[in-house]
């Protein structure tokens, strides 16, 4: 016997998340039913109605259109992590429901995500191209990543200690340790990384 709408609901979801990704919008009814596949409207406006039920997404401050809910950013977070030695099982669906943003920031109104150009500090697994999740107001000490300020210009580099004044290290031989004259100015911490590889 064919599956129900509702036991698809989740393949639906992720037909409505990939639109999304592309559109930044939820579609119309009409275009959510030619996705889907429903005869209908109907089924489109039945389909949102679980979706809003389930709290994946909620109409619009002016109840204008549909827009995305908290739980609709969830990912599927594997139960069995991954080793980076000998081979194991992952179990792909029996993890937690998974919000990026929650792992890597802890406070959202002092949080900045900042693009990384350059190499210096590769050696520390930070390359051209990534994305430093940065906390403005985090207290900065010695071993730390930071973001630092120096004659007028970002720099990403470690915090350390040198005679009893900071210093920003490199992690790339090519580059020399910077030993501001003045005084340092930091305008925040590394606290993650994003990475996306190309296929």
């Amino acid at each position: 016997m064919p599956a129900s709408d509702t036991e698809r609901d989740s393949e639906y979801l992720g037909r409505l998340r990939d639109y999304f990704a592309d559109a930044r919008r939820i579609p119309s009814l009409q275009r959510i039913a030619t996705l889907m596949g429903f005869a209908s409207k109907t089924a489109a406006r039945k389909l949102l109605g679980r979706l809003e039920q389930a709290g994946f997404i909620e109409r619009t401050p002016d109840d204008d259109a549909w827009m995305p809910a908290r739980r609709f950013f969830e990912r599927s977070l594997a139960g069995t992590a991954v080793r980076a030695g000998a081979p194991d099982m992952i179990d792909g669906a029996g993890g937690e429901p998974f919000l990026v943003d929650d792992y890597l920031v802890r406070t959202p109104s002092r949080t900045v995500m900042v693009p990384v150009k350059g190499d210096s500090m590769i050696e520390a697994g930070i390359h051209d191209g990534d994305i430093v999740v940065v906390e403005r107001s985090k207290a900065a000490r010695s071993g730390d990543i930071v973001i630092a300020i120096v004659d007028n210009e970002f720099t990403l580099k470690e915090l350390s200690m040198e005679r009893g004044r900071f210093i920003l290290k490199p992690h790339n031989k090519a580059y020399p340790v910077i030993r501001p004259k003045g005084e340092l100015e930091l305008f925040g911490v590394v606290t993650g990384l994003v990475r996306r590889y190309q296929g």
